[in-house]
């Protein structure tokens, strides 16, 4: 499988200095549903509970370098909160995770236990090379769950269509579908490349034992 191409746009580097993107590419055979999957959704959704105040959550490290990075860029985090951040919340309030499919699922559950903002996408919907930069005024994008997001200087993902994944809330043009085969996974990282490798190691070890994953390629931007 020939990877993707994505790079980080000079502007978006000079906002978030230490900003690495990890990724994950390959083909997978989706599920509507997976019960041991959802086991382990279930045991990290207790962790989280039993180990996260709700006033504590925006200073889990990644997410609280995921907020300065939307700060830096001229964005309010708690009005445009990262998934993960959200994800978190809604579990210490005592809220479930909402059921989509395997792969949703899993995506979420890694956010989840990470703290990191997780993109999940249909490369087959992907048009071109990629890159990471904000977004503009007025950009068009509908937010998965959202409606009409406005994107104006959140960190984006965009291809030669327009934007279609920020840590808020990834687009419907590129979204998760029970068919897709072609799986792209972007970890957004803020603290460097180093901190994400568990959950570049944690992702991987899903995405084969759930996803039977086969052509996977992993690498690094910064």
């Amino acid at each position: 499988m020939n990877p993707i191409v994505i790079k980080l746009s000079d502007e978006l580097k000079q906002k978030a200095p230490q900003m690495a993107l990890g990724i994950i590419q390959c083909k997978v055979s989706n599920t509507s549903f997976n019960q041991e999957l959802w086991e382990e959704i279930k045991k990290v959704t207790m962790e989280v509970r039993q180990n996260q105040t709700f006033e504590g959550i925006k200073d889990q490290p990644q997410i609280a370098a995921t907020r300065q990075v939307y700060t830096n860029c001229g964005k309010e985090p708690s009005r445009y909160r990262p998934s993960a951040e959200a994800l978190m919340r809604r579990i210490v309030k005592g809220q479930d995770l909402y059921q989509i499919n395997t792969l949703v699922d899993l995506i979420n559950l890694v956010s989840l236990k990470t703290g990191y903002s997780i993109g999940g996408f249909d490369a087959e919907y992907i048009n071109g090379n990629i890159e990471a930069a904000i977004g503009s005024e007025g950009e068009p994008y509908q937010g998965i769950g959202k409606g009409e997001l406005n994107i104006h200087n959140l960190p984006v993902l965009r291809d030669s269509i327009g934007a279609f994944g920020t840590p808020t809330s990834d687009e419907i043009r590129t979204s998760i579908r029970l068919e897709t085969t072609h799986f792209l996974m972007t970890i957004n990282g803020y603290t460097g490349a180093a901190d994400m490798q568990g959950a570049m190691e944690y992702s991987l070890w899903l995405l084969n034992k759930f996803l039977s994953a086969k052509e996977i390629v992993t690498y690094t931007i910064e």
